[in-house]
């Protein structure tokens, strides 16, 4: 008997089970429907702020079997991939870029599923589906940011053209606890960390480490206060509101590791990462005073030693910055997929993307020839 397969436009996971969606998503807490609810109800991704959720679903025999998270895009905020030169390059030419159809969780530059399925050839429906939309819709393009490796083969297979990134992360190599990591670092770079967290210290600052129960409103509401600070720092407004945190922490209350920077008993500084248990995801941070080496000790090493104390393989600093190899996070690749309407700019960024990916695997290996780790002759 041939099953009965279609897919379906979601405009809101309140039509999802969310038992049937989580099943789908995997362990990543970014992908559940908690999550992403409270994205779309708190108005932090909604049509307002220029992310109309489009969702894709793939029903067989009446149960949800696939699901890819869309949005239509006004803009291309939000996304740590950047594609602001391919927009120009089509206002140059008189055509229009946005609004364009973008699969992603939004603000979150993470490595993680986005063809919602177990089999492949599920993906590739997903995939070839994503495509169909996107050219009823009449949208300019296509654009899967930081797809799981087991998304690629599909996404390829529709046709997408794949772009490649870098990013740091730190991965436990077996260190006997902290000062097991420290050993393992060159002689420059260890000596460079000591003196900074020696910095931290002398100024009186000490960390404590929340997480589930142990997170209070009043510190989810210090944290909410920092990060706001520091979008205002750099002349912007924050994505994410206290609300979207308070609802994410209710729903998933193990998910978020708050570090907080203490001086004189009160915080000064709150770093907040989120968990599943294997990874924990340097997210957000901001200060309410300045301490030289506060930034790196609070967002990054204190994130290492809490998965050295946890039992947490790896630490995704979240995007860009090299900055990171001298706390012992290494470069690794990313990568986003790319669909693009008209035949003419598809052929023009698909070169692009040759000579870019070709400059970005020079890059990482130029950075793993800086390694902060020993070489052989430290050893």
């Amino acid at each position: 008997m041939t099953a009965d397969i279609r897919l379906q436009v979601l405009e809101s996971l309140s039509d999802v089970e969310p038992a049937q969606w989580d099943a789908l998503a995997g362990r990543q807490p970014f992908l559940r429907h908690a999550f992403l609810t409270a994205l779309h109800q708190t108005g932090c991704a909604a049509s307002d702020t220029g992310w109309a959720p489009f969702y894709l679903a793939l029903w067989r025999d009446g149960a949800l079997a696939g699901a890819m998270p869309l949005y239509v895009k006004s803009h291309s905020r939000g996304e740590y991939v950047f594609d602001q030169l391919w927009a120009d390059a089509f206002a140059r030419h008189g055509l229009r870029y946005y609004p364009k159809l973008l699969c992603a969780v939004p603000f979150t530059p993470v490595t993680g599923p986005r063809l919602l399925a177990a089999a492949h050839e599920d993906r590739v429906r997903l995939a070839n589906g994503a495509i169909e939309l996107a050219a009823r819709l009449k949208l300019s393009s296509l654009h899967v940011l930081f797809p799981a490796e087991e998304d690629l083969a599909a996404l390829r297979e529709a046709g997408y053209m794949v772009r490649q990134g870098v990013q740091f992360h730190w991965r436990n190599q077996g260190y006997a606890g902290f000062e097991g990591f420290l050993a393992s670092l060159n002689h420059d770079k260890r000596k460079k960390l000591r003196q900074d967290r020696k910095r931290v210290a002398a100024a009186g600052v000490t960390f404590r480490w929340r997480r589930g129960a142990d997170i209070d409103d009043d510190a989810l509401r210090f944290f909410h206060g920092c990060y706001e600070e520091t979008y205002r720092n750099h002349w912007s407004s924050p994505y994410l509101s206290l609300d979207f945190f308070r609802r994410v922490h209710h729903a998933l209350p193990d998910a978020f590791v708050l570090i907080e920077a203490v001086r004189d008993g009160e915080p000064i500084a709150s770093a907040l990462n989120v968990t599943d248990g294997a990874v924990l995801y340097g997210r957000h941070w901001g200060a309410r005073a300045f301490v030289p080496g506060l930034h790196f000790e609070t967002c990054y090493v204190q994130g290492i030693e809490y998965c050295l104390a946890n039992g947490i393989e790896c630490f995704e600093g979240g995007a860009q910055g090299e900055h990171k190899m001298a706390r012992g996070l290494l470069p690794v690749p990313t990568c986003s997929a790319h669909w693009i309407a008209d035949a003419r700019f598809a052929d023009a960024i698909a070169d692009f993307l040759d000579q870019e990916g070709a400059a970005v695997g020079e890059y990482r290996d130029e950075l793993a020839a800086h390694t902060p780790f020993k070489n052989n002759d430290e050893a």
